[in-house]
């Protein structure tokens, strides 16, 4: 009996312990769990791969001589290629060739004319760039390459040119674009044309400006797009129209009460016409000689662009924001 009651007060007593670890546990508080939230506070960049490389530029030099695409493995049934396509080169080991070698695909497309813009003389020949490939198997004039990136389709008599070293600029914090601001005072110029033939452009746009690395632009730089106050927009109101004669606007034409209708414009002083004595006569004052005659007005702002390349003479940019309608022919000046 008496090891009987031992092994009951062992049991009673083991069980006394394990309950109580188990509420010393249960009072411990564990680690907290925590959600991870990716960041957003990481500056964006403006421009992607796509837009990077495929925006285009003017070329104010002469371009060299460079590899051509020439052939295609399946040029029997396409005239057009794209990526994972393999073409054929007309250069070699003989023109200092690799394996591995990248290049970027480029397309003359003619002489900028007929644009407007604040720069003399000739700018450059556009550029279209169409994609990028990689040399895979070199003979001594020939090479085999495919096609591993496209912003358009590549064709027979497309250009070989090394891939140009392009970095996207950050995306700025910031509020509204501030329409009222005053000039910098830097240099200014136009925005000359556009990708894809376009004369409306707005946020996210290529553009192409008149201004290059001769006036001191880099890779980066913000500009403010504007024009002079009363220009530009592709419609117009013609103000004249509301130029109307105090003998106009009344409830009737019978008896027109007062003799001065409530349409007109102002009844213009002509103190220094006709009247020594100041009077106002009956001819109303017109919009444009309000406008002859005012100071000095402010510009209007319609947007800002960043430069993602520059050449010799101009640079290409992307449109960031647009407060109004922008269009070719609008000025910018660098901030």
């Amino acid at each position: 009996m008496p090891r009987f009651d031992n092994f009951k007060a062992l049991l009673l007593s083991l069980a006394c312990m394990t309950a109580f670890a188990f509420a010393t546990n249960a009072q411990t508080p564990g680690p907290t769990p925590q959600l991870i939230v990716p960041s957003t506070n990481q500056t964006q960049r403006i421009a992607n791969k796509t837009r990077l490389y495929c925006a285009g530029y003017i070329r104010h030099q002469l371009l060299p001589h460079m590899p051509e695409i020439v052939g295609a493995v399946e040029e029997q049934e396409q005239r057009t290629y794209a990526d994972g396509d393999v073409v054929y080169i007309n250069a070699g080991s003989q023109q200092g060739i690799r394996e591995g070698q990248n290049f970027q695909i480029i397309r003359p497309r003619g002489d900028v004319k007929g644009v407007q813009k604040q720069k003399i003389g000739f700018l450059g020949t556009y550029i279209q760039e169409v994609g990028q490939l990689q040399v895979f198997k070199v003979r001594e004039n020939t090479s085999a390459a495919q096609i591993t990136f496209t912003c358009d389709t590549a064709l027979l008599g497309d250009l070989l040119a090394p891939v140009p070293d392009r970095e996207s600029p950050l995306q700025r914090a910031e509020g509204n674009l501030d329409i009222f601001a005053d000039p910098s005072g830097k240099r200014t110029g136009r925005l000359v044309m556009a990708k894809d033939n376009r004369e409306m452009v707005t946020s996210h746009d290529i553009v192409y400006i008149d201004l290059g690395s001769e006036d001191q632009i880099k890779q980066g730089d913000y500009l403010t797009i504007y024009r002079p106050l009363g220009t530009g927009n592709i419609t117009r109101v013609d103000n004249e129209e509301i130029a109307r004669n105090r003998a106009t606007g009344f409830q009737s034409d019978r008896f027109r009460g007062g003799g001065i209708g409530g349409q007109a414009s102002r009844a213009k002083d002509e103190t220094a016409f006709v009247d020594a004595e100041g009077r106002y006569r009956y001819r109303p004052i017109t919009s444009r000689e309000v406008k002859r005659h005012r100071p000095l007005m402010p510009r209007k702002i319609v947007g800002e662009m960043v430069i993602i390349d520059v050449q010799t003479r101009t640079a290409t940019a992307i449109i960031t924001r647009v407060a109004g309608e922008v269009h070719t022919g609008d000025w910018v000046e660098i901030q």
